[in-house]
């Protein structure tokens, strides 16, 4: 049978075993490895298979992730976002809107420290909700907002979407973070004009809160300062090379297990459920590379990607519009299954492609993140929807037509990112210089 025609075949074996309820790595080991031993022999599989398994779990560098997974659930299971979203709230909570913006803005803020997209929902969820319930805000406004907001931490630095992405396509980490700040930042004032909007249009959805003091606010801003201050250190320190991305990561879990035993907002029980949960969800990761790697030599054996970049950049579409298909695929593809694991699984299909047509590697992952964020709030597998109806008790119709109008802001970035490149590239090279070939 034709190297093609198997892969084609086992990359639908994949998807199918996902369907019946496997996990996805374990679906891709399994593949890798009768695909690889039928096209090459069954003895190599079996090296193959205790190689690759053995060399993820050996780097190094893969304590990354679940570092800075960690450094998210310990400020996930302490009192930072509540902080951080009151200290926007006595700045802005009197306009229109006021209690929706302030849980942009204090979502923005904590996903400096957290790079998870579901536990900043679910965070949120039970901060501002409750918030704006007594306020008596439109649960789709609300409840809306919190599932879009969450969606942030997949672009704005420490994401572990892009540091999966920089994995599996060797770029550097630092680079992908930088790069994703600009394109965040603006989602974010998106989310900003589309409340106040919505609100001005229909001042039922979301009232005014009191106006505080000044004296209030000054009160509150060192609580902000302290979370900008960690995520300068981080960045800073890999952006400069005073510490790799894994010394970043246990630095920054450091200091936010500092900040949060000195305000003693966390006990050992709230640390211990931090590090079951962070290792758990490093597990996941990391086990979904593993996967990755041995599905990847069977592909590798196919020739699927180099056949798959020349069918692709043979065709008779200008490179943008390819391009757009591209990211359609992702999202149909993160409709079935979870975001991040598509992303793993299709990565290194479609990678060789994108650089034939000669877009940035850097550009690329930060437009696959923002398709990787339309992903989790829309159905059927919409992470942060589930989430946030487990914690609100809202009806997912009522958090859907919440969620809509604030897809536009994502779609607008990825407009502009296609008009606009250097939105992505600028900062990495103006900070970090040019990328050696």
């Amino acid at each position: 049978m034709n190297e093609v025609i198997v892969g084609i075949i086992g990359l639908t074996v994949v998807l199918l075993l996902f369907l019946t309820g496997i996990e996805l790595a374990f679906a891709m080991i399994l593949i890798g490895f009768l695909g690889f031993g039928y096209l090459v022999s069954f003895p190599a599989a079996l090296n193959l298979l205790a190689k690759d398994i053995f060399d993820v779990l050996d780097t190094y560098s893969f304590t990354v992730i679940p570092l800075f997974i960690m450094m998210g659930q310990i400020a996930f299971n302490s009192g930072i976002a509540k902080r951080l979203f009151d200290a926007a709230y006595k700045f802005i909570g009197h306009v229109p809107g006021g209690l929706a913006m302030a849980t942009v803005v204090g979502a923005t803020a904590f996903k400096s420290i957290c790079g998870s997209s579901p536990a900043t929902a679910a965070t949120f969820a039970s901060v501002a909700v409750p918030e704006m319930d007594r306020y008596n805000y439109d649960k789709r406004l609300s409840t809306g907002i919190v599932a879009s907001v969450g969606t942030l931490g997949i672009l704005l630095p420490p994401s572990v979407t892009l540091i999966v992405f920089g994995i599996i396509t060797d770029q550097s980490i630092g680079r992908l973070f930088l790069a994703g700040i600009f394109p965040g930042l603006l989602i974010a004032l998106f989310f900003l004009f589309i409340i106040y909007g919505w609100c001005k249009i229909n001042p039922a959805l979301g009232p005014k809160g009191p106006k505080s003091t000044w004296g209030q606010r000054m009160r509150s801003l060192p609580e902000v300062a302290w979370v900008v201050l960690i995520f300068l250190l981080v960045v800073i320190g890999i952006m400069y090379g005073f510490f790799t991305p894994t010394e970043a990561g246990s630095v920054g879990t450091f200091l936010v297990l500092v900040l949060t035993v000195t305000k003693r907002d966390l006990n050992f029980k709230a640390f211990l459920k931090s590090v079951a949960e962070s290792v758990r969800t490093a597990c996941m990761v990391i086990m979904l590379i593993a996967g990755s790697t041995v599905l990847g030599h069977f592909i590798a054996v196919t020739k699927i990607p180099m056949i798959a970049a020349d069918w692709i950049v043979g065709l008779p579409f200008p490179p943008w519009l390819i391009m757009v298909i591209i990211c359609l695929i992702y999202e149909t593809g993160g409709s079935f299954i979870d975001d991040l694991a598509f992303m793993i699984l299709a990565t290194p299909i479609f990678y060789p492609a994108i650089l034939k047509l000669g877009y940035n590697p850097i550009w690329f992952a930060i437009m696959i993140a923002i398709t990787v964020m339309v992903g989790v709030v829309i159905p059927p597998v919409a992470i942060n929807v589930f989430v946030v109806k487990q914690i609100t008790k809202t009806p997912f119709s009522v958090i859907y037509r919440g969620v809509y109008p604030f897809l536009i802001s994502l779609v607008a970035a990825a407009i502009l990112l296609f008009i606009f490149p250097g939105l992505a590239t600028w900062l990495p090279v103006k900070l970090m210089g040019t990328p050696p070939v």
